[in-house]
């Protein structure tokens, strides 16, 4: 009786146990695929967003497939930077808003770092003088440090004192305005100066790592004044008439002289640089 009152005992002991380590299994196996199912559904959402961007990227390259085969593309842009285009599919399933806008209606900011090419100087010093004129038409509180962290975002730290160190950091420049707008939120935190938030930077500079010439044909009105020092009333009446006449004359006519800023301009030479 003994016996057989120890042996029942045992089972069920052991019984109890081998309930015990199931339902920890359980546990850890419900805990896993709780995790699961939560990455499942990143990786479903990853997917989609590549998926789109593929799509995107294929339309993007159809498009400037298309585009190559224009003979006039100066005609085409032209059309482009004033009205968006609407394209639809035949069967109506798809439709994209195609606009454009030239990289180079203003001055390059990145012309800012040319400081020690002397084959550019012209171009440093225009992008300097406009730099210098919103500091001040703006009352920026500290423009040297503004210009610090725009040329150190350029890849030129004018705190290095040797020519190599600046290589070590060389970068591919200010190439959006969403970059420039990172480094005016920037500066704004750090100086607290709200006054540069109110600057229209994307009136007066243009964003292109590579571009050297700017499309005067497409700037606003704001950079028109500024670079030939007119009023914006003059350049607003002229950029609106009816009968337009050239920017030359235009500016000859009000007394400024278009040849002094001449070599800063595509004249009748396509940027074929612009955004989508």
């Amino acid at each position: 009786m003994d016996k057989m009152k120890k042996h029942t005992r045992f089972t069920a002991s052991k019984e109890g146990f081998a309930l015990m380590i199931t339902l920890s299994v359980l546990s850890v196996v419900i805990a896993l695929t709780v995790v699961l199912l939560s990455y499942f559904n990143e990786v479903k959402e990853d997917a989609q967003t590549t998926k789109a961007l593929i799509q995107g990227n294929v339309y993007y390259a159809d498009i400037l497939e298309q585009f190559s085969k224009f003979k006039n593309k100066k005609s085409l842009f032209s059309q482009l930077y004033l009205r968006a285009v609407s394209l639809n599919s035949p069967d109506g399933r798809f439709s994209l808003s195609l606009s454009c806008k030239p990289l180079s209606s203003g001055i390059n900011i990145n012309w800012l770092a040319m400081d020690r090419n002397k084959e550019k100087q012209h171009l440093f010093q225009e992008s300097q003088i406009l730099f210098d004129f919103l500091s001040e038409a703006y009352k920026i509180e500290d423009p040297d440090r503004l210009l610090e962290l725009i040329l150190l975002e350029i890849g030129q730290d004018k705190t290095l004192e040797k020519e190599d160190q600046r290589r070590l950091i060389q970068k591919n420049g200010i190439i959006s305005y969403a970059q420039l707008s990172e480094i005016i939120n920037r500066y704004e935190m750090e100086v607290d100066d709200q006054k540069v938030a109110l600057i229209p930077w994307g009136q007066y500079f243009s964003f292109s790592k590579t571009s050297e010439k700017i499309d005067i044909e497409y700037s606003s009105i704001a950079f028109i004044s500024f670079l030939f020092d007119m009023s914006i009333q003059s350049v607003t009446e002229w950029k609106y008439a009816r009968e337009k006449i050239s920017l030359a004359n235009f500016v000859s006519q009000n007394g400024g002289d278009f040849s002094a800023k001449k070599r800063l301009f595509a004249g009748n030479t396509f940027l074929a640089e612009s955004s989508v």
